[in-house]
């Protein structure tokens, strides 16, 4: 009787999924919604922003705002694509001036994305204001557009062109151009920018230096990872059934987070690319720290121009083996309110909600205080805190929690902020809790920031990132020659001062 049961419940679970898997519709990613049901998330993108954004206003007037909001509502005028609509959010989303404020595809658009193997802009570029420069060219055949080569433009339009385009659709917090330019640059970022924004074409005209400067054209196709895929090798097979315990992981953690001693310049140099959890962060500190005590290190490089940002509590973490005096994170850290009307569409707001009754109170202001950062004093390390020198390699990467990192230390007397203008206000950002909220009709997303945190009210709200004591950047020389100029800078100085300048 039991195998017969156990027989018929296989049966109907086979016909359940058969017909499910029959009834459901391959995904259309040239789908086009109508201008009703765009409009309708529209109107729920406008107002959520404009009930919970803490920052909506900080860096664009209201007028300012609500002619934009107004302005991209009247386009709406007939059906759009979902890269279209996603374009229309993000050309808003950019005029925040808000780093965190971002658009997303909806999840199934980006389930698409990560399995289409769709053809791609075939370059990865640096970018500065007036050129651009070849990191690499996907089509591997080119003996034009080799590395370090100059690009002045594509298809008829300029760098400056390309730029100011493309800057519409990046987020970034305040006036910043550094973290824009660095996002451009970012492995496949321009490209995808590129073909969102612009569209793919078949070929591209790229007009470029040659090695006597004469400007001249080129042409080549579009990258087809599909194509490239059949003209390429078998990959070997792996081998059958599960691999033995021994056999060495990954070394994922220590892509995040490394150390390396040079007992020669009497130096370490820490690699931190996140501060997100989950990287035993806590631990590496602990462990980095001790041994640089025991091993008598002077000079120590900490390198975060990759460091987009994470948890505060683990940036306080590191800055608390550095910081010579006392320190707070914020001098005001508030939400405009704890509650919403469009609960259904922003993750987790039942848990939010919650959680801010413990941990905020409304002021007379009438905006709800994170009371305890507001307050609490953290102290420096007793237990192995570095006193030796301290250089900072910052960049348009470094974001958010980076930015509240170098903010507490720079202008120590032992401490040098080495490189380029950080992507992160060094005023303030709007952070904190940070949930997703998704559109009814069309699944789009976009990120909404609950908190404003203002780091140094002392400071002019000027909006732009932590400067640096020390200018370094990459140049066309330096990409040809595969140099790196952050560190090199850096190396320089602790070897003049170690009295090595002459080797």
């Amino acid at each position: 009787m039991r195998q017969r049961l156990t027989g018929i419940v296989v049966v109907l679970s086979a016909i359940f999924s058969v017909g499910c898997a029959s009834s459901r519709k391959p995904f259309n990613p040239d789908r086009k919604m109508a201008a009703d049901q765009l409009r309708q998330d529209y109107h729920y993108f406008r107002n959520i922003l404009e009930e919970s954004h803490p920052s909506l206003y900080w860096f664009t007037t209201k007028d300012s705002m609500d002619r934009y909001f107004d302005a991209g509502l009247a386009s709406i005028t007939d059906s759009l694509t979902e890269p279209q609509f996603r374009n229309l959010l993000s050309y808003i989303t950019e005029k925040i001036h808000c780093g965190h404020t971002t658009v997303r595809f909806s999840k199934k658009y980006s389930d698409y994305l990560d399995t289409a193997r769709l053809p791609v802009f075939p370059l990865h570029l640096k970018v500065w204001p007036d050129s651009m420069s070849v990191i690499t060219n996907l089509n591997r055949k080119d003996v034009v557009l080799k590395r370090g080569t100059v690009v002045t433009g594509v298809n008829g339009r300029t760098a400056a062109q390309l730029t100011d385009t493309l800057f519409n659709y990046i987020s970034g917090d305040g006036h910043i151009l550094s973290g824009k330019y660095q996002v451009l640059s970012n492995r496949g970022s321009f490209g995808s920018l590129y073909r969102n924004v612009l569209g793919l074409t078949d070929q591209f005209s790229i007009t470029y230096r040659d090695t006597d400067g004469n400007e001249r054209e080129t042409v080549i196709p579009v990258y087809d990872p599909r194509a490239d895929t059949l003209n390429r090798p078998p990959t070997p097979a792996k081998p059958a059934g599960r691999q033995p315990r021994s056999a060495p992981q990954p070394p994922m953690l220590n892509a995040v987070r490394n150390i390396q001693i040079d007992t020669t310049l009497n130096s370490a140099y820490m690699t931190i690319n996140t501060f997100s959890r989950g990287n035993r962060l806590r631990g590496f500190f602990r462990r980095s720290f001790r041994e640089m005590k025991e091993r008598n290190i002077r000079y120590l490089v900490i390198d975060v121009r990759s460091n987009g940002g994470g948890d505060a509590g683990i940036s306080t973490k590191l800055t608390r083996y550095i910081a010579k005096k006392s320190f707070k994170l914020a001098d005001s850290l508030y939400t405009p309110s704890r509650k919403s009307h469009y609960t259904k569409y922003i993750q987790w707001q039942p848990a939010y909600w919650l959680m801010m009754q413990f941990v905020t109170s409304k002021h007379k202001d009438g905006l709800y205080h994170f009371g305890y950062f507001e307050r609490h004093v953290f102290k420096p390390k007793k237990k192995n805190h570095f006193d030796g020198e301290v250089y900072i390699i910052t960049g348009g990467n470094s974001f958010s929690a980076t930015t509240m990192f170098a903010a507490a230390v720079q202008g120590q007397d032992n401490v040098k902020v080495v490189g380029e203008e950080t992507g992160g206000g060094a005023y303030g950002n709007s952070a904190w809790m940070i949930p997703d909220v998704t559109l009814p009709n069309s699944g789009v997303r976009f990120r909404l920031p609950r908190f404003r945190l203002v780091m140094n009210k002392d400071l002019v709200k000027e909006g732009r990132g932590i400067m640096p004591d020390i200018e370094a950047a990459p140049t066309i020389e330096t990409i040809r020659q595969g140099v790196d100029p952050k560190i090199d800078t850096v190396r320089k100085i602790i070897m003049q001062k170690a009295g090595l300048a002459h080797q």
